[in-house]
């Protein structure tokens, strides 16, 4: 080790730079600031304007639920109305309402079919006229839903009065009235 005297510095007193600033309390007579008017003005307009905001969107979520309901019941009504539709076309559309129409309109069955084959041209059968039967070909299997529905010229007699807006008249049970007949052969578009 050395001879030499350990050098040391001094210990250092912590001494506080500066003291806190302390003051009285405030006596019961001494009047505190208010609070600016202005701050408490804009609290309670923003918290107004918050409850009617809220309650429009509340009125107008209403609304909606309401034009949404009233929609749905409008759509369930359309869908009653395809539903008949559909069934009076499917009633309509029968193969023993089209032969009642057929047989209407004087056509006659034929009991003697000739078939044309594609292939080679070739005619199967023997091509003969049918035979206009004074009976009229009642149909094997009978359709209840058709009972009562104007045959095509059934409607056609009673169809010279016209409906509303040029439209023809439909019969009162709901049935669709006959395309009108054509006279002249098929209609053509006017062509430039």
């Amino acid at each position: 080790m050395s001879a030499l005297p350990a050098q040391t510095r001094p210990a250092r007193r912590w001494a506080p730079t500066a003291a806190p600033r302390l003051r009285p309390a405030p006596e019961r007579g001494e009047r505190r600031a208010r609070p600016r008017l202005a701050y408490a003005v804009v609290a309670l307009a923003s918290i107004g304007a918050i409850a009617i905001v809220q309650l429009l969107l509340s009125i107008a979520m209403t609304q909606g639920a309401y034009e949404m309901d009233e929609q749905l019941l409008r759509q369930a009504e359309l869908q009653r109305e395809q539903q008949k539709l559909s069934d009076d076309l499917d009633r309509l559309e029968s193969p023993q309402f089209l032969a009642a129409n057929a047989e209407a309109l004087g056509m006659v069955p034929n009991s003697a079919p000739v078939y044309l084959r594609l292939s080679d041209g070739a005619v199967l059968g023997d091509p003969t006229a049918a035979a206009g039967a004074a009976t009229s070909s009642a149909s094997l299997v009978p359709n209840a839903l058709i009972d009562g529905v104007p045959l095509v010229t059934e409607r056609a007699e009673g169809e010279t009065a016209k409906g509303g807006e040029g439209k023809p008249a439909t019969p009162a049970d709901g049935t669709p009235a006959a395309p009108p007949a054509l006279t002249g052969g098929l209609p053509t578009p006017a062509t430039h």
